[in-house]
C-alpha cells in the first residue's frame, strides 16, 4: 500500500499524507503559520546535518514519485508515480535507469489499468512483482470515503499481486484470494516474497516462495502489519505495524477494517526472524513510524518518522539499531522524506521527497551515496 508505501504504508499520494498531518493532526485547518512556513522553504537537494548523504541526483521532475525500489545489480529502480504528463490517472509502475533522470516518461511496466502500489525486482532483473487491482476493473478504484477528523487508506479488496517482465508483460499472478494482497517485497537471498494480507481476516504478514507457493502466515496480533523487508542476509523482517491499545480503539480499527478502511497515523517499527519468531518491537516514539528498511550491515534501519515535529507534517529519515538504541536524524527537510532503500551493495541510497519543487507539491524520487 505505499501504504508504501505508508502502504504502501498504499498507493496514497504521499504529499496527502503531507497535507493530512497539515490539516488534521491537531484537529483543525492549516494555520497561515503553516503555510507561510511551506512557501518559505528553499529549493535545494541538500540540507545542512545531512552528513549520510553526498553527490545528490533527482531522478524525477513532477507528480508523486514513489516506492522507489532498486535492482539487485544497482542499476535501475521500479517505482510508482501518478505523474499526469506520463499519461496516467492513478498510480502506475515505472522503471528507470538511475542515470537517466526521467525528464520524459519512463518505461511503464504495469498494464495501465487500475491502481498499482508496491514493485520490486526478481532475482536476475529480469521479472519484476507487483500489485495491481486491474482484475477489479480498468478505472482506477475510487477513493475511501471522507469521515471527519480521520486520515483512512484504502484497503482495495481487488489487489492481487502479479510477476511482470520489463516489457509489461504479466508472466504469472501469485494471489487469487478474497481481499487485500499487497506490498510485496523479495529477500535478498531470492527465495521468498513478504506481503500484507487480509486472508485470515486482519492485515497481516505472509511469505511465500517467489512462484507463490508455500504461503505462511508470520505475524497474528490485532493491527496493521505492512510495509515489510527482509535483512541483507534474509533471516529477519523490518516492518511497521499499528496495535490498537484500548478496547475503543479497537473497534474502531475493526470497523473501519471492515470498510475497506485502515488509519495509519500512529504505527512503530517491529521486527522479526523471517519464520515470525522473536517478534519484537524496537520504536515507542509516538506518531508515524514507517517506510523501514535495513542498513547494509543489517545492524540498524533506517525509516522515515514525524516523531519529533511539533506540527506533525514533517516527516525525515531516522536511523536506529535494531535493539532500539542510538536513534539518529538522517534528513532535515521541512516537509517530507521517506521510502529510503539503500543499493544492494551499500553504497547508494534512493528515497522520495518534496524537497528542490519550485513550490509544488511534488514528490520526487532523489537518489545519493551513502557515507557510514
Amino acid at each position: 500500500m505505499g501504504m508504501n508505501s505508508f502502504l504502501n504504508l498504499s498507493s496514497v499520494l504521499l504529499i496527502s499524507l503531507v497535507a493530512f498531518y497539515m490539516a488534521s493532526c491537531s484537529g483543525k485547518s492549516t494555520s497561515q503559520e503553516e503555510v507561510e512556513i511551506i512557501g518559505q522553504i528553499e529549493d535545494t537537494l541538500s540540507y545542512d546535518g545531512e552528513k549520510h548523504l553526498a553527490n545528490f541526483r533527482q531522478l524525477t521532475f513532477g507528480g508523486d514519485n514513489a516506492e522507489a525500489y532498486w535492482s539487485f545489480d544497482n542499476t535501475r529502480l521500479t517505482l510508482q508515480s501518478n505523474y499526469k504528463e506520463w499519461g496516467v490517472e492513478c498510480d502506475q509502475i515505472f522503471t528507470i535507469d538511475i542515470d537517466e533522470p526521467a525528464h520524459e516518461r519512463p518505461s511503464m511496466i504495469s498494464t495501465g489499468l487500475g491502481r498499482t502500489t508496491c514493485s520490486y525486482f526478481l532475482p536476475g532483473d529480469t521479472l519484476i512483482v507487483y500489485s495491481s487491482t486491474h482484475l477489479g476493473g480498468d478505472p482506477c478504484p475510487d477513493p475511501p470515503p471522507s469521515i471527519e477528523g480521520k486520515y483512512l487508506w484504502p484497503v482495495y479488496d481487488t489487489y492481487d499481486i502479479f510477476v511482470a517482465d520489463l516489457d509489461g508483460n504479466i508472466v504469472s499472478q501469485l494471489t487469487n484470494s478474497a481481499g487485500y494482497d499487497a506490498e510485496p517485497t523479495v529477500s535478498p537471498r531470492g527465495d521468498r516474497i513478504v506481503f500484507t494480507s487480509t486472508r485470515s481476516g486482519d492485515l497481516e504478514l505472509w511469505t511465500m516462495n517467489i512462484d507463490g507457493t508455500d504461503k505462511k502466515q508470520i505475524t497474528d496480533q490485532l493491527g496493521y502489519d505492512g510495509g515489510a523487508f527482509f535483512s541483507p542476509d534474509g533471516s529477519k523482517i523490518i516492518f511497521r505495524a499499528s496495535r490498537p491499545e484500548s478496547v475503543e480503539a479497537a473497534e474502531e480499527y475493526k470497523s473501519f477494517l471492515n470498510q475497506g478502511l485502515v488509519a495509519p497515523t500512529a504505527m512503530e517499527l517491529f521486527i522479526c526472524n523471517a519464520d515470525g519468531s522473536d517478534l519484537r518491537q524496537i520504536t515507542d516514539l509516538g506518531g508515524a513510524n514507517w517506510a523501514p528498511f535495513f542498513h547494509p550491515s543489517g545492524e540498524k534501519v533506517i525509516f522515515s518518522s514525524n516523531h519529533h515535529g511539533s506540527r506533525g507534517f514533517q516527516f525525515n529519515l531516522f536511523m536506529i539499531d535494531i535493539d532500539g538504541n542510538n536513534l539518529e536524524q538522517v534528513t532535515f527537510d521541512p516537509v517530507f522524506d521517506s521510502f529510503p532503500m539503500f543499493s544492494p551493495d551499500g553504497t547508494k541510497i534512493v528515497f522520495s521527497s518534496n524537497r528542490n519543487n519550485g513550490g509544488t507539491r511534488d514528490t520526487n524520487v532523489f537518489v545519493a551515496d551513502w557515507i557510514d
